[in-house]
Order: C-alpha cells, then structure tokens, then sequence
C-alpha cells in the first residue's frame, strides 16, 4: 500500500452558510443570498453552498470599506451672497386664488348620454 507523502497539504475544511453568517454576524439567508447571486465566492457541493477559509477571507475583502479622503478645499475668495432675482422685484407677486374643482362623480353625470 503506498504511503501519502508528507509534503501534500491537507484537504481545507469547507464551512456551510451557517458557520460563515455566524463570522460575519449575519444572516446565513444573507450568504445563501449572495451566493446565489454570484456576489460572493464559494464552492458548490451538490446542491449546497460550501465556503473554505480562503472564501471567508475574500467575502471579507470584498465588503471592506475604505475611508475617503476629503479633496481639500479650495482657498478661492468667498462667493457673493446672492441678490434677489430682478423678475420677483420688490413687490411680491399676487398669488392667484385657487379654485376647486368641481366632484368627478358630477362630472362625469354632464357627459352621461341614454342609451
């Protein structure tokens, strides 16, 4: 019987759903979720989602956020306040009064025809 040589490395545990939500500290709904949407990797064992550690370690690159840096801004004159527009003018306008229309259950009553 042939001996295994040592230098093979030993298969990697593979995680379900579960164990990578319970990581995460999420739902594992959400990781089945991503996976089926092709947003996360993962291995695929029959017809269940399985995720090896190096998975794990990419799912958590992907959702790494980086801060953004700031532009700095710029140290141009202050902009004028803005004066009021010469189409308002100094007066202000009259608001039209508004008119309520009549019910739609008349309405309709003014076009009814016998049949």
């Amino acid at each position: 019987m042939p001996e295994r040589p040592h230098h093979e490395a030993p298969m990697s545990r593979l995680y379900r759903p579960e164990d990578i939500a319970d990581v995460l500290g999420c739902s594992a709904w959400w990781v089945q979720d991503r996976a089926r949407r092709r947003l996360i990797p993962f291995t695929r064992v029959g017809r269940a989602y399985r995720f090896t550690p190096e998975h794990l370690a990419e799912i958590i690159r992907l959702n790494e956020e980086r801060p953004t840096l700031m532009p700095k801004p710029d140290v141009a004159a202050p902009r004028p306040a803005p004066q009021p527009s010469a189409s308002r003018g100094a007066h202000p306008a009259q608001a039209e009064r508004l008119r309520a229309r009549s019910p739609r259950r008349l309405r309709r009553d003014q076009f009814d025809t016998a049949a």
